[in-house]
């Protein structure tokens, strides 16, 4: 008690008279901000407040607002208010601390000080609504050269055997966010939406829950570090496989899914006790090397007959390029790349904000070492962690990006407020929660046509900025750096990029 009370993150307040005293505020949080008293008002505890927002949508009389940090610490350059109640919660609780969502640090983000090029008087544009643009996109390996022999009948005969890829209808997928992290219910809603928009979702590392079985051919399967849910069966439902090395959020670390969040039918996807935390390994246990990686890649592919192809994610981090041309060597078909603005459920924070590199950086990199090695062919790049619009797939795309993963924007577009207290299990949308009665409030048929309406506008747009430049193919964006210049980056953050500043 000698630390006193910290000031408050948010206060809320309600107008009292436009409270006509509904009592829809109170049924509606799961933190327990509102409390109806015997005479029938509402108590309001703003400590326990998230900055969720679900009171403020489901007040039909717009009576509740929301303030942040209504009094404040002292400020001073060094102690901000968040380094400040750090050392007050740990003082308190001795424990390492955990935060939801991606990198939170204001760092400069390079999405927003790139800028994309649009054709003039010599290269006309094209216009999207009148000519064909090809947005399918092939994930997999590609073969350096055709062989192919001209039969007597004049048909063409091609000798060379392709490797399985996978064909989207557009450059934009759903990234894993496993059952137990998000509700059945949100993870239905994202599988029918990736079945809509013709493109593909991770599993995540938490199995796969036999009512995804219906759309297991836009599944990607992931195989992480405490094989949570892998078997034979597992396996061969996916589309295709991804060995989980690492993840944006918190590079060099394991997965935490907090027992609160087993529940029964967890537990039986993820094959571990109830009510158990499932902690995954920092490391893969047969994994200490480039040929350990090899050898569990040909040997998922063995165990699939070798019909799908084997993805393998990686967080960025400082030599992420070298990494990536290791995994290119070791048969595996694609490479993904999350940055340090990736989603996550739960994460030491000190890892969260300090740990890895810009998404932005990590491609540009791996695509140039790829390239300069001479087996960009070998392996598709997949680039995950902040996308937030189409300019931001498109920029990546330019950058080397053969597509990109969509976490935390899918989730907005089925109510998150990116209030990041995923861990805790609450989430009164419906999302990060195995609470039966915050998990109905998420309607799957409701929410798939949400994301898939996201996908498809992103698509569009695509369409519409290449169409400005003057491309019709995705095939002719990727890696074409030429087409980006640099606002307000130095030069050493340009070299990297391999992108020539604005007016150059």
């Amino acid at each position: 008690m000698s630390l006193g009370s910290v000031p408050l993150k948010y206060r809320i307040q309600i107008d009292r008279q436009q409270c006509m005293q509904c009592m829809r505020c109170v049924d509606n949080c799961s933190y327990g901000v509102f409390r109806e008293e015997d005479d029938g008002n509402i108590l309001i505890d703003s400590r326990k407040c998230t900055a969720c927002h679900r009171c403020i949508s489901m007040c039909p009389r717009d009576a509740i607002n929301l303030s942040e940090r209504p009094v404040d610490y002292r400020s001073h350059p060094l102690w901000t208010p968040e380094a400040r109640e750090d050392v007050i919660n740990q003082s308190r609780s001795g424990r390492i601390v955990l935060a939801g969502m991606g990198n939170a640090k204001d760092y400069p983000i390079i999405y927003d000080r790139l800028v994309l090029d649009a054709c003039q008087v010599t290269n006309p544009s094209i216009d999207p609504l009148r000519e064909p643009m090809e947005l399918r996109t092939y994930l997999g390996q590609k073969p350096s050269k055709l062989d192919i022999r001209k039969q007597e009948n004049g048909d063409i005969e091609l000798n060379t055997k392709l490797s399985p890829n996978l064909e989207l209808q557009t450059p934009i997928m759903i990234g894993h966010m496993s059952y137990g992290a998000i509700s059945l219910n949100a993870q239905l809603s994202l599988a029918k939406a990736a079945a809509k928009t013709g493109t593909y979702m991770g599993t995540g590392e938490g199995g796969l829950h036999k009512d995804i079985y219906p759309y297991q051919d836009n599944m990607i399967v992931q195989v992480a570090s405490g094989r949570f849910g892998v078997d034979i069966n597992y396996l061969e439902r996916g589309a295709a496989i991804e060995i989980k090395i690492g993840q944006g959020a918190k590079p060099g670390i394991g997965g935490h899914l907090p027992g609160e969040k087993v529940c029964t039918d967890v537990s039986c996807t993820r094959m571990i006790p109830a009510g158990s935390d499932a902690i995954s390994p920092a490391p893969h246990h047969d994994i200490y090397s480039i040929e350990d990686l090899a050898q569990l890649v040909r040997g998922l592919k063995e165990a699939t007959e070798w019909k799908k192809p084997v993805f393998v994610k990686i967080a960025a981090v400082h030599n992420v390029a070298a990494v990536a041309a290791g995994i290119a060597r070791s048969s595996a078909d694609a490479v993904v790349i999350d940055g340090f603005r990736g989603g996550t459920g739960a994460s030491p924070k000190v890892f969260r904000d300090n740990v890895g590199i810009p998404i932005e950086a990590a491609i540009a990199s791996v695509d140039q070492k790829l390239n300069d090695q001479g087996i960009r062919n070998k392996v598709s790049v997949i680039a995950s962690g902040g996308i937030r619009n189409s300019a931001d797939i498109a920029k990546s795309i330019a950058l080397g990006a053969d597509a990109v993963y969509i976490g935390t924007a899918a989730l907005i577009s089925m109510g998150c407020r990116v209030c990041g207290n995923c861990y805790r299990g609450l989430c009164p949308w419906g999302i990060a929660t195995q609470r039966e009665d915050l998990v109905s409030r998420l309607d799957p048929e409701v929410e798939s046509e949400h994301v898939a309406n996201l996908i498809n506008s992103w698509t569009l747009e695509l369409s519409e900025l290449m169409g400005a430049a003057g491309i019709n193919s995705i095939e002719s964006l990727r890696g074409n750096r030429s087409r980006l210049r640099g606002y307000m980056l130095d030069e050493g953050t340009l070299d990297v990029l391999q992108v020539k500043p604005v007016g150059a």
